[in-house]
């Protein structure tokens, strides 16, 4: 609860505000020049000629509205002091807590704001961390206010308003982001720092207690049976009822236990979730494995749910389809919205002696680990070594644990990192990284029970993709990579902000999505791979849109039929793939694109002399353009004699057509917007027919496809929706078992193309297979990719800690 201070307290907080003001605002100017020099730089390197085209807006376009930003930007980073304002003692709740409808710009702005955000916590975690606390003390508050300029989201996400307001694009921004972050995180790191010091020197919490990290809440109001674990289980796996089971009593297609969660653990995911009730037997008959999946993954929530609730008491039912409904209830008698909606549940208070005893416990283990790491012992001892000390602080923590229902929650989050121990695919430096948290997951579960009640709780999500994306690695590889130093600032962040709850879970859960994408994607040969996979693409969304266009101009056009074919079937190739090597305004894309309006006007009627002794002298040069244009698609020989043949016999044909002429007006629009054809194309979305083969992709991009096995969608095989959504939630990092040719290999999934139409997994001896949406959907549907494991960790872990319960179910609360 927030108190009153003296005057002098919140005049220091806002000379500490002004202070960081200044020294940030500084960075603004030379941020710009930095900017301009880098756009400078790329509008000077020779490219495509697309490219360079870009690169040239780029700094014309920041070099106009440079100036305004950085005034905008100073202007409003000087008025964002008055936001900061203290509030009289009374605790903002932060706007994320607010639900309401906000438009696509504003998302999108806001992913812009919050990129440049992560990074500055990352950098500067430990400073900022500890300049919150002061700040909280000085003001008597329990949380800064989501505007307050000390945190980094505030200046991000004004950067990135003003750069906006000053007319600048949000592609823009996106393409010089890098430059902006190198460029500010110094800055407002010493920033940081100096008004740390600045605090310190007028003797404000010179020294910060670890304890003063986990926020009070007072005592847990009634200490009964229920606790809040019983409530936990109220949603998610609660509201199913069994599964099918085939004859021994088990779910069917354990294999797919892995993509159940894959499937239903939403990277982004921020709203809370529906809970969906479970099928019965009956109506799972002929459901798709990935469905069985998912319940099979859920039901083992639910089983857990069941033996808790009758140990300790509490409505075994209270996982009906009721509540989705009915909001669940704390010990405290504070109603928790709908049981199992995820992150918008008021988490539950608990007694401060038990919180403080947990953060001891955490602290102590933190120094142990580190002693244990140090050691030269051999690491199957040192593992032997961390799950014994875990298990002693365990039990230290029962017998100081209030309620029957903490008692339980701290049995069973310490069986599930026994197990998590125990998994020895996992490499020895990250499972010591993994124990460290069994803590911060414990002080999680006991202040929001639902973690034992969905799949989608941040906490859950992140052990699991840490943990499928390290079993699929031998030690060697792990140890000391980018991937075990990312597993560790993970962890290490959570450990510095242990009163957030599961919003750090979430926040560290996103940033490890992202550094997978850059990390699994850095090698020269992945990086190849994915340029042509997306250049063909791109191509074969391009045709798609100029043929759109074309057949939007020739809608009203007296064209012949043959004519209108090979301009959607063919020439619509070509434009693209034109596009796509020399640029859109390329002079050979231009030269290609005013070819078009020319065939149109020489098939047309040609009632007039003039008309035909023009087309009878341009004939030569518009044919050997027709031949160059079908060249670069590939067509040569024999099929292009065949279209030039056509298309003569239709020039032929015009010289005695009857038909009304084609005015010269509506060549000379035609020709107008081919010319500009890409300020009218729209992203159609979709799917379509990529051209997909090691052959084409050599034709169509003029590059070496040796090194990529491609898997092309198979000709006229109809894949099923279910199976295809399957394949595009295929979560980055998982490992998989792929049969492919009577070979079988294990795979990482490391890149999935924008529109989701190619897909790229590689081994570990560096072979890559880039496989189609299509062909990937069939593949998993018979069983030709399977998941490298059945389950995700956390599953696993509450399925093997209920083992021991119900062989031991004295054990959960003694």
């Amino acid at each position: 609860m927030s108190i009153a201070r003296s005057a002098s307290s919140l005049q220091l907080a806002r000379e500490t505000r002004e202070r960081f003001v200044l020294a940030t605002e500084g960075a603004i100017v030379p941020l710009a020049r930095a900017i301009r020099d880098r756009l400078t730089q790329l509008a000077s390197e020779v490219s495509n000629a697309r490219a360079m085209q870009e690169h040239r807006d780029d700094f014309v376009a920041f070099q106009g509205q440079a100036t305004q930003w950085v005034t905008l930007s100073q202007t409003s980073w000087r008025k964002a002091l008055g936001a900061a304002a203290p509030t009289g003692g009374l605790t903002t709740f932060p706007t994320a807590l607010r639900l309401e409808l906000i438009g696509d710009e504003v998302v999108e702005t806001n992913i812009l704001a919050s990129r440049l955000a992560q990074v500055i916590h990352d950098k500067a975690s430990f400073e900022l961390s500890d300049l919150r606390l002061r700040i909280q003390h000085l003001e008597g508050t329990n949380e800064l206010d989501s505007k307050d300029v000390l945190k980094p989201e505030t200046l991000a996400r004004l950067l990135v308003e003003q750069w906006l307001a000053a007319g600048l694009s949000r592609e823009l921004w996106a393409r010089v982001q890098d430059t902006v972050q190198q460029q500010l995180i110094d800055v407002i790191v010493k920033a940081y720092e100096s008004a740390n010091a600045f605090l310190i020197a007028n003797g404000v919490m010179q020294e910060i207690d670890l304890k003063s990290f986990v926020r009070r809440t007072g005592n847990a109001a009634g200490a009964g049976n229920s606790g809040g674990f019983n409530t936990s289980f109220a949603g998610g796996a609660a509201s199913a009822t069994a599964p099918m089971m085939d004859g021994g009593g088990q779910p069917q297609r354990p294999a797919f236990g892995a993509q159940a969660q894959q499937y239903s653990q939403q990277p982004q995911q921020s709203q809370p979730q529906a809970t969906v009730p479970m099928p019965t037997a009956s109506s799972t008959i002929g459901g798709s494995p990935l469905t069985i999946a998912r319940q099979r993954a859920q039901t083992a929530l639910l089983s857990l749910k069941r033996f808790v609730t009758a140990r300790i008491g509490g409505d075994t039912n209270a996982g009906s389809q009721n509540s989705t409904t009915a909001p669940a209830t704390t010990p405290a008698g504070r109603a928790t919205g709908p049981a199992g909606s995820g992150g918008n549940t008021a988490p539950r208070q608990f007694s401060r002696t038990f919180a403080g005893a947990i953060a001891e416990a955490e602290v102590a283990y933190r120094m142990a680990a580190t002693q244990y790491m140090d050691a030269s012992g051999e690491q199957a001892t040192v593992i032997q070594q961390t799950a014994v000390d875990l298990r002693r602080r365990s039990t230290e923590l029962k017998k100081r644990a209030p309620t029957t229902a903490d008692k339980a929650t701290v049995e069973i989050v310490a069986l599930m990192f026994q197990a998590i121990l125990a998994e020895e695919r996992i490499p020895f430096s990250a499972r010591v990284w993994f124990a460290r948290l069994q803590m911060p997951v414990l002080r999680v579960a006991i202040a929001e029970p639902e973690f034992f009640g969905t799949l989608q709780h941040p906490a859950r999500m992140l052990i699991d993709r840490m943990g499928s994306c390290v079993m699929g690695f031998d030690a060697a590889a792990i140890t000391g990579s980018a991937l075990e130093g990312e597993i560790r600032r993970v962890v290490q962040v959570i450990e510095q902000y242990p009163e957030t709850g599961q919003r750090v879970f979430k926040l560290v859960f996103d940033e490890f999505v992202a550094f997978l994408n850059r990390y699994l994607t850095q090698s020269d040969s992945t990086q190849r791979v994915m340029s042509v996979a997306q250049q063909v693409e791109q191509k074969e969304t391009m045709a798609i849109q100029y043929t759109i266009e074309l057949r939007k101009m020739l809608n009203d056009m007296p064209v012949r039929d043959e004519i209108r074919e090979f301009l959607f079937k063919v020439w619509a190739e070509v434009l693209a793939i034109a596009a796509l090597r020399y640029g859109a305004q390329g002079e050979q894309t231009v030269m290609l694109k005013r070819v078009a309006s020319e065939l149109v006007w020489a098939a047309s009627a040609k009632p007039n002399r003039t008309d035909r002794a023009r087309v009878i002298q341009d004939l030569p040069q518009l044919l050997q353009r027709l031949r160059q244009g079908m060249a670069l698609l590939g067509i040569v020989d024999e099929p292009q004699e065949a279209h030039i043949k056509t298309i003569g016999a239709t020039l032929s044909d015009a010289f005695l057509s009857k038909t009304e002429a084609i005015p010269q007006a509506k060549i000379e629009a035609m020709a107008e917007r081919l010319a500009h054809l890409e300020d009218f194309v729209s992203d159609i979305g979709g799917t379509a027919d990529l051209p997909l083969d090691a052959h084409s992709i050599e034709l169509l991009l003029g590059v070496d496809a040796a090194s990529i096995e491609v898997v092309p969608d198979a000709a006229g095989v109809q894949v099923p929706e279910d199976m295809l959504a399957w394949a595009h939630e295929l979560q980055v990092g998982n490992w998989f078992m792929l049969d492919h040719n009577d070979r079988v290999s294990q795979v990482q999934f490391v890149w999935r193309s924008d529109r989701k139409q190619l897909h790229l997994f590689a081994t570990a001896d560096g072979r890559s297979f880039l496989i189609q949406a299509g062909r990937l959907a069939t593949y998993l549907q018979a069983g030709l990719l399977v998941p490298a494991e059945e389950e995700t960790l956390t599953v696993r872990a509450t399925r093997e800690a209920l083992a021991k319960l119900d062989a031991n179910p004295e054990r959960l609360l003694n």
